[in-house]
């Protein structure tokens, strides 16, 4: 019988397969189990995470040879990783959510080797957002990078190496402390600020955590990993209830050393945006997180002068602006049913709050 599940006449078998199947089996449980992984010596887990939605090529790597052998036990097992690789990345490739922003905003981390300043800053331009987070930032292209964009963003701040432009106001500007132990105090990479957008007062932190590296050790993320947690630290302290966070992480949303931060924040809702290295993205290190907002989705711009790729990224405001909940606050606490009605009452002629049986609260 040909074209069958049988073995013979060349058809699919149920015989074969089986290190296909398994490996298989493995990939989905990395997938759905990932933080199971250990994370003690060389931060193995760490490691994975940074990379876990690649490992949706070895489900495609494992099926070539599934279809070359028809193996129909391999291919049934190669199912489960699809689907569990499905769940957890395949709403990143849904279309775009309609409808209009509330705010647009760009992350680049620039390079402190970029030759053309200028340039970037008129390539981030193009994008059209209200906010621009630059890392990276040296003595030297600085003065190139604000002169570029003074004329559409004429509110800025600097704080080390990191800095924000804005077409909005901003206002409380300071930096943010998020230097580990053993890290000279000439390291800056931090910044916070509130930014006066036309829906309220919001809270936008830029950050540039300290790099990781991969070695003889294996991964190490440890100053890393201590500057998230002081971030996470400081955005769960942050009084403003709109937090947007931008900033190159030095890790992507799935591993454990960002928990801190990811913790307290939301990641976008669509797009995967590998950003670095920019000559072959293989992961996004370069984040937009927001509190009490949604990021609705998130790409990359194209290629600057730096060795990340610019991401940019559409923001929707959860909660009622700052504007009203202050209007709110200004009119005074809530008026209880039997104190209005006291009101009422006393607003008679010859009626005091005495008479009336309303304790004076002047005189408590």
């Amino acid at each position: 019988m040909r074209g069958g599940w049988g073995a013979q006449g060349g058809g699919w078998s149920w015989a074969g397969g089986r290190i296909l199947a398994a490996l298989a089996v493995l990939t989905a449980a990395l997938l759905a189990f990932h933080s199971a992984v250990p994370d003690g010596a060389g931060r193995l887990g760490s490691l994975l995470e940074a990379f876990l939605p690649w490992l949706g090529a070895v489900v495609v790597a494992l099926s070539a040879p599934a279809l070359w052998r028809r193996s129909a036990t391999a291919a049934v097992a190669l199912l489960l990783p699809a689907a569990v690789w499905a769940y957890h990345f395949g709403g990143l490739l849904l279309p775009v959510e309609r409808g209009a922003p509330d705010l647009v905003v760009v992350q680049h981390n620039v390079s402190d080797e970029n030759t053309d300043p200028a340039g970037t800053a008129r390539a981030l331009i193009r994008a059209a957002p209200q906010l621009i987070a630059l890392e990276e930032l040296t003595p030297a292209a600085l003065p190139l990078y604000a002169s570029a964009l003074a004329a559409r963003y004429p509110h800025h701040a600097v704080e080390g190496t990191v800095g924000l432009w804005s077409t909005y106001p901003l206002a409380g500007v300071r930096r943010l402390d998020i230097r580990p132990h053993g890290i000279g105090e000439g390291w800056n990479r931090g910044l916070r600020s509130a930014v006066r957008t036309p829906h309220g007062e919001i809270a936008v932190y830029v950050a540039h955590l300290p790099s990781v590296r991969l070695g003889p050790h294996g991964f190490g993320s440890g100053p890393r990993d201590e500057s998230a947690r002081l971030l996470g630290a400081a955005v769960g302290a942050e009084p403003l209830d709109t937090v947007v966070l931008l900033g190159d992480l030095n890790g992507t949303v799935d591993d454990r050393g960002l928990a801190p931060v990811t913790s307290r924040t939301g990641p976008p809702r669509r797009g995967l945006a590998f950003s670095w290295p920019a000559a072959f993205p293989v992961s996004r290190i370069d984040q937009v997180l927001a509190r009490s907002a949604t990021v609705s989705d998130i790409r990359t711009l194209p290629a600057t002068g730096s060795d990340h790729l610019p991401v940019a990224a559409r923001i929707r405001f959860d909660s009622p602006s700052v504007s009203e909940r202050t209007a709110h606050a200004d009119a005074g606490p809530p008026v209880m049913p039997w104190a209005a009605s006291c009101r009422r009452i006393c607003r008679r002629p010859g009626v005091s709050s005495s008479s009336a049986g309303v304790r004076d609260p002047q005189r408590a």
